[in-house]
């Protein structure tokens, strides 16, 4: 029997005790990267032309760098538990878990690092909500991309093993240099090309 549907916005009810991870693989009608937390269906706002540059420019770099035995995925969803399957906007995993064309989502375990380029709508959720469940689910490394004037933020955030909680690891402005999960150096300015003077 499928789910209950609210006829006045044609969205499905929630059961009681809220959704869970599996539910986001056959919920009919969701919008594209609809996520899981706590329970509750989070949908995604319009595309602002800041994020998704960034996004683009997070995942080709990191393609461009990562080691082998790792990959570099856009959008896709974390089996944190059962009731919460986030959707970074940029992960990179253990290649041996990327392996199923059809697969919708990646183990926890297998991710080492999430980056989340921040929408203003969920200033909340990637401040807070998100980076505590991500540490509670081991992953070592997480990226907060904030857009301020126009500019990328990055405040890179890694997992203390001893408190299982992120403690701060810098905040980066024009040039971003780590050397964890492996060396990477970007150049932020290049998220947002200059615009041409006229001649």
């Amino acid at each position: 029997m499928g789910a209950p549907m609210n006829p006045e916005h044609s969205l499905p009810v929630p059961p009681a005790g809220g959704w869970t991870a599996d539910d986001l693989d056959t919920l009919p009608n969701l919008p594209p990267h609809t996520e899981l937390i706590d329970g509750s269906l989070i949908f995604v706002s319009p595309q602002t032309l800041f994020r998704s540059r960034a996004v683009t420019f997070f995942e080709r770099q990191i393609e461009s760098l990562v080691p082998e035995g790792l990959e570099v995925l856009r959008e896709f969803t974390i089996d944190i538990d059962r009731h919460n399957r986030p959707e970074p906007d940029v992960i990179v995993c253990r290649e041996d878990v990327v392996n199923d064309l059809a697969q919708t989502r990646l183990p926890a375990e297998a991710v080492l690092l999430a980056i989340e380029v921040m929408p203003p709508e969920s200033i909340d959720r990637d401040r807070e909500t998100k980076p505590v469940k991500y540490a509670r689910a081991g992953i070592p490394h997480y990226w907060r991309v904030e857009n301020k004037d126009g500019r990328a933020v990055v405040h890179v955030c890694e997992r203390e093993p001893v408190t299982g909680s992120y403690v701060a690891a810098g905040i980066f402005h024009d040039r971003l240099k780590v050397s964890d999960p492996f060396p990477i150096d970007l150049d932020l300015t290049g998220i947002m090309p200059k615009r041409r003077r006229p001649e």
